[in-house]
């Protein structure tokens, strides 16, 4: 989802665009090719094995979002991460079960994943993953459906319930027209004959009982999706699955994200094994 306005130039203006390796990945799974910027540690050597962090864009934007959002040569300095934004296009990381030229689940788990291996000396036990807003959403979709992959994951500002009537509102408020919907129905189908629902967070974990491992999540009190936020929270707690959910002011924009991706940099670094 994009932003809502673009408050604060100067948060953009101390931000390091620069990555140190851009990607172009083609594959059968994807109608067009996927940029992916790669930043690493000042003191990434050859000899050593670094945590991973995948960071995923929201709705409309592209793999350059985080790269604007916040400065990530800083973190991956900080923290002695590598972190690696892809571009998700409309896809809501999903494998669309009616465009096969996008079938994003796939692209991620065996194209980058895959490359980003073999590209670098990647600690297995301390990957991570985050995003905002669709991509807050398509990161627990990972987690949920591959924890053994993952350590632990985040998303802030998640559009977490893949609902027609709710995001049609959002689709409204943002851009009013229905281009979040019209998108949705090229990958999932018609709501009229499609169950949508079943690609919720809430329907995931509900599916996988086995799944108990921990995350964080936030969202800003003022932020249309902030239900979404508080809803997961209820069903997680009476599932019993151990998150952190920080709900704070805040809008659905890139200052409150500038802001909230460090609290999720601060979480994976405490849960490095």
């Amino acid at each position: 989802m994009t932003k809502l306005i673009l408050m604060m130039i100067g948060v953009y203006s101390s931000i390091s665009l620069q990555a140190q390796e851009k990607w172009s990945l083609k594959s059968e799974y994807l109608s067009h090719s996927d940029t992916v910027l790669v930043y690493k540690p000042k003191i990434y050597n050859e000899t050593e094995k670094y945590p991973l962090v995948y960071l995923l864009h929201g709705y409309s934007e592209n793999y350059k979002q985080w790269s604007q959002t916040a400065d990530l040569q800083k973190l991956a300095d900080q923290y002695g991460f590598i972190i690696v934004t892809p571009d998700g296009f409309t896809s809501y990381y999903i494998n669309s079960p009616i465009d096969k030229g996008s079938r994003y689940e796939d692209f991620f788990f065996n194209k980058l994943v895959p490359k980003v291996h073999q590209s670098f000396n990647i600690d297995e036990k301390n990957i991570f993953i985050s995003g905002l807003s669709m991509g807050g959403y398509g990161s627990l979709r990972y987690f949920i459906l591959h924890p053994d992959y993952f350590n632990t994951a985040g998303s802030t500002s998640g559009a977490l319930e893949i609902d027609y009537s709710d995001l049609q509102k959002v689709s409204q408020l943002f851009w009013q027209n229905n281009r979040m919907t019209r998108d949705l129905i090229k990958n999932l189908g018609n709501p009229k004959n499609a169950d949508w629902n079943k690609y919720s967070i809430s329907t995931l974990l509900l599916q996988n009982p086995n799944f108990t491992k921990p995350f964080i999540f936030d969202c800003g009190t003022h932020d249309v999706l902030y239900s979404h936020s508080e809803n997961l929270k209820a069903l997680t707690d009476r599932l019993e699955i151990p998150t952190t959910f920080i709900s704070q002011p805040g809008n659905h924009n890139t200052e409150y994200w500038n802001r909230s991706i460090e609290q999720h940099f601060v979480y994976f670094n405490q849960h490095i094994k």
